[in-house]
């Protein structure tokens, strides 16, 4: 009786396990662009919707956060997806401890995303030689020009053609080539001498600028020896590219696979609803006001 009951309540744990859902951690960063650019907040929304919405990945949950998590949904995230201007653990309150936070979960296997200008860090964030933790988390990250070992560059392009580099790769299934307005950064760094590590590889790749074209790693990902992976992209900085099916799935697939669930054969499916839905505060982007001159003294 009592060996009866034991394998009962071992198997109604089994099965509650099974039926917890794979969680998706979506950590909104600070952003001062103007509306309809990075929309950081309503970015992290949009992740969240299509996250829960995927018709042939179901079960999965998404929790968005703009502050730093608790341990809580640290502890229950498969991967953490970051948004922001720059990488937001180092950008919101007692970055150090949002680093040993982070590395816990990196050790334990968990996947991390980082879009857009979140894979970018600052002089200040990085050691003279340019190490910082991210760079073996995510495999590369985009180094602003206060950096002193490297300068990646941030440039607006009419269209910028967008070619999947690693068709073979999960995260290549289901989009194709397509060509986006937007911001996607070039010259990204990948360790010293700029050289990818073995386990790094290009998802991505776009012939910019256009006026001297040179083929520049727009996506990659990395698996670490820690057993997780990790996925950069440095798209999209104007908020109504989420509208892009193609650029939607690549970021989609790359959320599940560092999560180590399987990306369906097709890619990722979801539908997504209008954009202003989410709360952006535009959807077009809206340029800043020129700047006055000074008026002459007399």
């Amino acid at each position: 009786m009592i060996r009866r009951a034991f394998l009962c309540l071992v198997f109604a744990i089994t099965a509650a396990s099974a039926a917890d859902p794979a969680r998706v951690l979506i950590i909104v960063g600070p952003s001062k662009h103007p509306p309809g650019s990075h929309e950081v907040a309503a970015g992290g929304r949009v992740m969240q919707h299509c996250v829960e919405h995927m018709t042939n990945v179901p079960g999965v949950k998404a929790d968005v956060v703009y502050e730093w998590p608790e341990k809580a949904l640290r502890d229950a995230a498969r991967t953490v997806v970051f948004i922001g201007d720059t990488f937001p653990a180092n950008r919101l309150p007692n970055p150090q401890q949002n680093l040993a936070d982070l590395d816990a979960m990196m050790k334990r296997g968990c996947g991390i995303v980082c879009v857009h200008y979140a894979t970018g860090l600052l002089g200040e964030d990085v050691t003279i030689e340019g190490d910082h933790p991210l760079l073996r988390w995510m495999g590369g990250y985009f180094a602003n020009r206060s950096c002193k070992h490297h300068e990646s560059f941030a440039k607006i392009f009419p269209a910028a053609t967008i070619t999947p580099a690693a068709p073979q790769h999960p995260v290549s299934r289901g989009w194709k080539e397509f060509t986006l307005h937007d911001e996607p950064y070039t010259n990204n760094y990948f360790g010293r001498g700029n050289i990818m590590a073995p386990n790094v590889t290009t998802l991505a790749t776009s012939m910019l600028p256009p006026d001297k074209p040179k083929r520049e790693t727009v996506a990659w990902c990395v698996e670490r020896d820690d057993g997780g992976r990790g996925f950069g992209i440095v798209m999209p900085h104007f908020y109504k590219n989420w509208r892009n099916d193609d650029l939607r799935r690549f970021i989609l697939n790359a959320i599940v696979w560092t999560a180590k669930l399987d990306v369906p054969a097709d890619g990722v499916q979801t539908t997504l609803p209008d954009l202003a839905e989410f709360k952006p505060e535009a959807v077009e982007y809206v340029p800043p006001p020129p700047k006055q001159k000074p008026a002459p003294t007399k």
